[in-house]
């Protein structure tokens, strides 16, 4: 018989997968455990149970349905260090939570806009929402309904109204983004310049013909409300009688700025004018105005503006027209002219942002610019308004400050789900990555604008967060996490798996956060919650070469959405069929949890009567957590009064935690014991603040609170042997490592 000493010295690899456990010859398996439920990985390697679960509100009205992703989407609302808010967006309503020091206040309850409309909020579809936020302002997206501006009009009231483009002085222009989604070929022809009740007709298909046609016209039409651009004009579409016809009203008066600087050509002697408009359209014979054209070739300005008649058309892109007087050179002049005319063009568009065509799916700021990303017709394109106006997406003359468009064209659609402002705009699809570039003392502009492919892996509609010097996301398909993160020697991105280890704690993921500096701790964490109900944390230290994963879970229920504040962190969790928003805070061992210094403490909203709670209380002699047992609530409340002795009594339910670690591995001169039957017979744990404690079974409870180093003796032979940790009592536990003495 012989003992060999094995010490574990550290956890910072954290939980790994049942599959890595013949691979004891990596220095991460030394380092980590089969099993870390319910507790965190300090810097330090050393785990402290988590904290438990403070009740801050219920949301009432949310009766559960597992068909569901989310029935609350937790989103944070930070105007500054101390006015904080948590948002919960939900069926036709918004709550907001303003945080005041430990407890969160219900200030504002939404379910219409300043129009007195629904809301367009949807909980079949909030997982895909994406906010942005600005000061007082922030934005909500989904492809399906108009961005959506939620707004803190005071400490304690928001309000909620449609994001609505800037207009001209003059009404006659709305600063929003146009595209043409007809082919080439397709024209419109107007039947005015100008007025009320214009018929437009396109050459091909092209108006939605929605609903029964009553009366001439589709009234489901969803091109009723869109604003059509011929050329630089606005037409207000207000029916649709077919798939070619509509009628609208136009504002202002149809023109046509013609692309060519000095479009007109004198013939010597002559009053024949040649006018090169590309694309004109004209037969011949129509009526047009010329407008802004200068003197040319000796003909006076006001012998060549006012009404012209197209006299012979040359090609498809020039015309002559007669002008009032006869010209004593043949020249080229004119200037910058505008023909105002309805003649059939190729050169129209349409609204970018409709219930026609979709809504965006992503929004973001970036360099003082509100950036928009994705909608249903148009899945891979980004707009970017001008710069410092939010409101504002006219592209102008491309100067640097003027907004523009930029497609993700590289053969594949592209679905754009996310934007990341960081160093770079990254930009995260269902099927890529990809990012535009920064470039140094310039901001991204229309003409320096490019967007570069990354990584082929997809992004799931979990938003990414920035973490470590990284941006995670959650791959589609849901079953990696990835690092996107630049790297100097390949002069690009990569997406590097960070969940390969721990690949089983990431199952069916809805929902991700990071959260700094938590638990009065240096470490930041990525929060990860599964559709399964349990909690996946990452923690990441690069400089350091570590990084881990645990588990967390609640016996009351699943954990549904997530939400970090600083070094704050609140979930939403089912609790006897309601949905709790806690804050995991506080070295209490109970989750849902209430505190009062008694001798009664009410329940009303936390637990039902007739639910089983346990209770702590603080010793006020000593300041140790004593466990106290259980109560049953009844008439809203349990009663404290048969405890003395306690200056604070905190009541919810205990959640159990689990180190397990893997198998313990030695090596002799003569190779591995891997497989080898073998036996653990003693385990000295370092212990710090315990009151509570079991290994493999064997139980330590002591009245005071235990620091240091404990032996634990046991029993039993096996191929895998392994130390597994629990505790029978909801009181703190950290463990700094373990030293197991192996019998071969």
């Amino acid at each position: 018989m012989r003992k060999i000493r094995v010490p574990i010295n550290s956890f910072q690899y954290g939980e790994i997968s049942r599959s890595a456990m013949m691979r004891s010859d990596s220095p991460i398996y030394n380092a980590s455990a089969q099993s870390i439920k319910n507790m965190t990985i300090m810097s330090e390697g050393s785990l402290i149970k988590r904290r438990g679960m403070k009740f801050q509100a219920r949301l009432s009205g949310i009766t559960r349905d597992t068909t569901k992703v989310f029935q609350s989407h937790l989103v944070q609302f930070v105007f500054s260090e101390d006015e904080q808010y948590i948002i919960s967006i939900e069926n036709a309503q918004v709550r907001c939570f303003r945080i005041v020091g430990a407890a969160l206040s219900l200030v504002s309850t939404l379910t219409l806009d300043t129009n007195s409309n629904a809301l367009p909020f949807d909980d079949d579809y909030l997982h895909q929402y994406t906010v942005a936020q600005y000061g007082d302002v922030m934005f909500i997206s989904h492809p399906l309904f108009m961005t959506r501006m939620l707004i803190r009009t005071s400490l304690t009231s928001f309000v909620i109204t449609p994001y609505s483009f800037d207009v001209r002085a003059d009404n006659n222009q709305i600063y929003q983004p146009y595209a043409a989604f007809h082919a080439s070929s397709v024209t419109l022809d107007p039947s005015a310049t100008t007025g009320t009740g214009i018929i437009f007709t396109t050459s091909q298909a092209y108006f939605d013909t929605t609903g029964t046609q009553t009366a001439g016209n589709y009234l489901s039409s969803l091109h009723v409300g869109v604003t059509i651009r011929y050329v630089d004009t606005e037409i207000t579409i207000t029916s649709v009688q077919s798939a070619t016809q509509a009628t609208g009203n136009i504002v202002g008066t149809l023109r046509q700025r013609l692309t060519i600087i000095n479009p007109l050509r004198t013939i010597d002697t002559t009053a024949t004018i040649e006018v090169t408009h590309i694309n004109h359209n004209f037969a011949g014979g129509e009526s047009i105005t010329i407008e802004g054209a200068s003197a040319v070739g000796g003909i006076n300005a006001n012998q060549i503006n006012g009404v012209r008649t197209v006299a012979t058309v040359i090609d498809v892109n020039t015309y002559t027209i007669t002008a009032g007087s006869t010209a004593n050179a043949s020249t080229d002049g004119g200037g910058l002219v505008k023909v105002v005319t309805h003649a059939p063009t190729s050169n129209w568009s349409e609204q970018v942002f409709s219930a026609r065509r979709g809504y965006p799916a992503a929004v973001a700021f970036h360099e003082s610019r509100l950036v928009f990303g994705g909608t249903i017709d148009q899945p891979d394109t980004i707009w970017f308004s001008k710069i410092g106006q939010y409101f504002n997406f006219d592209i102008g003359n491309a100067a640097d400050a003027d907004s523009f468009d930029i497609v993700a064209a590289t053969g594949d659609v592209n679905e754009i789900r996310y934007i990341v402002s960081s160093r770079d705009l990254q930009v995260f699809t269902d099927s890529s990555e990809f990012y535009i570039p920064a470039f140094l003392n310039q901001t991204i502009t229309p003409t320096n604008a490019q967007i570069k492919k990354q990584t082929p892996y997809g992004t799931e509609f979990i938003p990414p967060h920035v973490f470590d010097g990284a941006t995670l996301f959650i791959q589609t398909g849901g079953s990696v996490m990835r690092e996107y993160l630049y790297t100097d020697a390949e002069d690009a991105y990569a997406a590097i798996g960070v969940s390969t280890v721990a690949s089983h704690l990431l199952n069916a993921p809805i929902d991700m956060d990071v959260v700094h500096g938590v638990f009065g701790e240096a470490e930041s964490y990525s929060v990860v919650v599964n559709g399964s109900g349990f909690i996946s944390l990452f923690g990441s230290n690069r400089a350091e070469k570590r990084a881990g994963w645990m588990k967390w879970e609640s016996s009351l229920g699943d954990f549904k959405s997530v939400v970090a504040i600083d070094d704050r962190l609140f979930a939403t969790v089912w609790a006897g069929g309601f949905l709790q928003l806690c804050e995991f805070t506080g070295s209490v061992g109970l989750d849902n949890y209430t505190s009062g210094a008694g001798p009664t403490i009410s329940m009303t909203n936390i637990f039902a009567n007739g639910a089983t709670v346990h209770i702590i209380g603080v010793s006020t002699t000593t300041g140790n957590q004593d466990y106290l047992g259980t109560q049953v609530v009844a008439s809203g409340s349990i009663s404290v009064a048969a405890f003395s002795g306690y200056s604070i009594f905190y009541v919810g339910t205990p959640f159990n935690i689990e180190i397990k670690t893997n198998p313990i591995e030695a090596s002799l001169p003569s190779g591995p014991l891997t497989g080898d039957i073998l036996s653990v017979s003693t385990v000295v744990l370092d212990l710090r603040d315990c009151r509570s404690v079991s290994v493999n079974g064997r139980p330590l409870v002591t009245t005071n609170s235990f620091t240091g180093k404990k032996e634990f003796r046991l029993n039993g032979y096996g191929r895998d042997p392994q130390i597994t940790i629990t505790q029978a009592h909801p009181l703190p536990l950290q463990v700094n490592g373990l030293i197991a003495e192996l019998i071969i």
